[in-house]
């Protein structure tokens, strides 16, 4: 433990003694006391050390000594460090060769309400001018792919379609399936009321074709895909890969972000038609296991149920899903800062952004199929 004793041999020499272990886990030791030595009348004209008792110390010792010659050399006091260790000296000497330039240290303050409103209103407007700039740069790259002009890999977008359609079957099956079996929970649970099980297959088989299969199929590739986008890029921004690709003359949108949009877009409706197939066989476990329903009377009624329009309107919004989840990973992948706490933050910004996009892309095609009576 420090332990510091001030002594006043004579009116001219206050003497500080150390003693004990000066270690940071035992806390900073202040230098009040001193000062308040300092203040008295006479002040003294020198100040001394003893460090006899002194004992293990890391650099809680120094910052005490340097608070000591701080305010030593404000009042115009001597300070004698001769009886302190020649390495403890030189460290002091050190520490207190070029004094601190005043107003280096920023006081932290929080800015007024209406300063940090229109911070995060020209944040917000600088975000939508890039958003602005990538749908421009996409709309370019996406005509150079229709003219075949496309600079890309194609070995990268293979790739790239395994990672988002094969490799995202389990988490898609699981998913899927239990949703299946709450659907069909749920409807059991009332129709069994009227005596109506039946129809817990036109529930299950009409809810995964036009919604759930794409919408569930979608929240679970923005988790999955869109923030793996986000984070390739923002790291490959991060380690400045990037401006070697500008560099060496290519394309950005072309080489790196339309295989993305494309593999996704192109991945999306497969898996929602895998989701449906796999909900309806969640269903179907629960119709069959608990509801006293054959599998064909089962399959019959789904078949009878379920129309193609509802299953091409699932596709088209599945699609749709991927373009927007896609986008929204590239697109804060590429708004990321350079250091890896802002890759991080691009993940989970670009996770938000999609979940959002899906979520209103789902309430207008809602509205539109209602009004074109599909």
């Amino acid at each position: 433990m420090n332990q510091v004793a001030i002594d006043r041999v004579d009116s001219d020499v206050l003497l500080i003694r150390l003693a004990g272990r000066w270690e940071l886990r035992n806390g900073l030791a202040s230098a009040a006391a001193v000062e308040t030595e300092l203040r008295r009348v006479p002040p003294p004209s020198r100040v001394a050390f003893d460090a006899q008792e002194l004992g293990l110390w890391d650099s809680s010792l120094l910052a005490f000594l340097a608070g000591v010659s701080a305010s030593c050399r404000e009042r115009g006091v001597a300070l004698d460090a001769t009886a302190l260790s020649t390495g403890l000296h030189n460290l002091l000497d050190l520490a207190v060769a070029v004094p601190e330039r005043a107003g280096a240290r920023k006081e932290l303050s929080t800015p007024p309400y209406l300063e940090r409103l229109g911070a995060r209103a020209l944040a917000v407007v600088a975000e939508g001018g890039e958003t602005l700039s990538f749908l421009g740069s996409m709309t370019l790259a996406s005509v150079q792919l229709v003219r075949r002009n496309a600079r890309y890999r194609a070995s990268d977008l293979w790739l790239l379609i395994q990672q988002c359609g094969g490799e995202a079957l389990p988490i898609v099956t699981l998913i899927s399936f239990l949703v299946g079996v709450i659907l069909a929970f749920v409807g059991a649970v009332q129709l069994k009321q009227f005596g109506a099980q039946i129809y817990v297959a036109n529930l299950v088989g009409v809810a995964m074709t036009r919604e759930m299969g794409a919408l569930m199929s979608a929240i679970l590739m923005a988790g999955r895909t869109g923030a793996s986008f986000a984070a390739e890029l923002g790291t490959m921004k991060v380690t400045q890969e990037l401006d070697a690709f500008t560099t060496a003359g290519f394309s950005i949108p072309e080489f790196l972000v339309l295989p993305r949009v494309m593999a996704l877009v192109l991945m999306m409706p497969l898996l929602c038609l895998y989701a449906d197939f796999v909900g309806i066989l969640g269903g179907a476990t629960i119709g069959v296991g608990m509801l006293d329903l054959s599998w064909t009377m089962y399959i019959g009624q789904t078949t009878h149920a379920v129309r193609l329009g509802d299953t091409v309107g699932g596709l088209f919004k599945s699609a749709v899903y991927g373009g927007l989840i896609a986008g929204a990973g590239c697109v804060r992948g590429l708004q990321a800062g350079s250091s890896a706490s802002a890759v991080g933050r691009a993940a989970t910004s670009a996770v938000v952004t999609s979940m959002v996009a899906i979520i209103v892309a789902c309430g207008v095609f809602a509205f539109l199929f209602y009004v074109l009576g599909i």
